[in-house]
């Protein structure tokens, strides 16, 4: 992720006030979709290092089988990989099935698929940016609501959605990504409010800039923001993330830095933060970002 953002909460980590009766790493099973490189790979690292039993799910197969090789041939948990593009109007309900099928319910829910798209917005298509919607929004929601009843009746477990800062404030050429995160954390924390005392942990993961390799890919380097920016790896960031996840926190920004600019965001004349964005998030070209595999 890459951008400074208006807090629409407290720059520190949110923590649900009701105590949740047993924590998401009492579970052993778990679904992390966008697992086939950047935060998600870590995840699924983490996550297997913990003897979780895992599903991994995204579009590229050849780099999806890499990571559950890899995790199949280093920990006793057993990583299976489901090649699937998620952003189909029909792939929530269908690997929700397929869990059933298999007799998969899972403890634990990372739903971290998702993209966004750099650029003057009316150069892109359309049809992108629905697509970018159907991933980001429509099968997050279906997912979570699909699989959240089972993590009810248990008592236990939860749903981690990965969002970003860009969920705090509309963002000049990237406002359908910014509306799809800024719904992803609205949504997220309601869930989480709705089901608070049940067991259940439901959090917002709020991310700012993360070096996962998109930004090359996609001829973001020379942004003089990107060279300035506070910076943190996938593994550090997924590592700070599990604990707050753990401990119950509704939404969570890893990172001083990242605190600190939310913060400093949602104090600051909303006229003032739009003029930052629109400096910070033009681009040299037009270009797509994959944020997560």
């Amino acid at each position: 992720m890459l951008y400074c953002s208006n807090g629409g909460c407290d720059a520190h980590s949110i923590r649900g006030r009701e105590a949740m009766a047993d924590k998401p790493g009492t579970g052993k099973y778990a679904l992390i979709t966008g697992a086939s490189g950047g935060i998600g790979e870590e995840f699924a690292r983490l996550l297997a290092a913990e003897g979780y039993q895992l599903v991994i799910v995204a579009r590229n197969e050849d780099q999806l089988n890499r990571v559950a090789g890899i995790l199949n041939s280093k920990h006793r948990a057993t990583v299976s990989p489901i090649a699937m593009d998620l952003s189909a109007l029909d792939a929530a309900k269908s690997l929700v099935q397929e869990l059933h099928t298999r007799g998969f319910s899972p403890d634990v829910v990372i739903n971290n698929a998702g993209y966004g798209i750099c650029g003057h917005t009316l150069d892109t298509p359309v049809e992108d940016y629905l697509n970018m919607l159907d991933l980001n929004v429509r099968t997050l929601t279906e997912l979570s609501l699909n699989l959240l009843p089972a993590m009810l009746k248990r008592k236990r477990g939860g749903i981690l959605n990965v969002a970003s800062l860009a969920a705090f404030v509309p963002g000049p050429y990237m406002s359908v990504y910014h509306a799809s995160k800024a719904y992803v954390l609205s949504f997220t924390e309601g869930l989480a409010s709705e089901y608070a005392g049940t067991g259940v942990t439901i959090s917002a993961l709020c991310p700012g800039y993360v070096m996962t390799g998109f930004q090359s890919r996609a001829s973001m380097d020379e942004i003089r923001f990107i060279k300035m920016a506070p910076k943190l790896t996938a593994e550090e960031l997924v590592t700070m993330a599990w604990e707050n996840f753990k401990r119950g926190d509704r939404v969570i920004i890893p990172g001083l830095s990242n605190k600190f600019s939310a913060f400093a965001a949602r104090h600051l004349p909303h006229h003032l933060v739009m003029q930052v964005l629109r400096r910070i998030n033009k681009p040299a070209e037009e270009a797509y970002i994959h944020e997560q595999a």
